[in-house]
């Protein structure tokens, strides 16, 4: 019993260290991420016009993701009107409802972290 103790120990203690080795390990990285960054950041302040087109192209890239979302909104509620016609006629209120309070509860939620 008492090598059990002890070896429970041993692993509680290894653990420890293996958590401080994981924040140094975290902590090298973003130091790492701040160089690339800074010299990423150094090369286009001498480049006006290679920042622009990067800043151009992020712009461009953020539409996309948006109107990709746009797009999957759209499909959900496709799907949602294809599933509601596949239910049998005498469930289709009692569903309707159960998916307007689900999606519902899901946008309240939404607006509550976007605002």
């Amino acid at each position: 019993m008492a090598e059990e103790g002890i070896v429970g120990l041993a692993l509680k203690q290894t653990q420890g260290l293996l958590q401080a080795e994981d924040i140094l390990v975290e902590a090298v990285r973003d130091m790492v991420k701040d160089e690339i960054k800074r010299y990423v950041r150094e090369k286009l302040e001498g480049r006006p016009e290679l920042k622009e087109e990067l800043k151009v192209a992020v712009a461009e890239l953020m539409e996309a993701k948006i109107r990709e979302a746009a797009a999957m909104v759209k499909m959900a509620k496709a799907g949602a009107k294809l599933g509601l016609e596949l239910v049998p006629p005498h469930l289709r209120e009692e569903v309707t409802k159960d998916l307007i309070g689900m999606f519902e509860k899901e946008i309240s939620v939404l607006m509550d972290k976007t605002i």
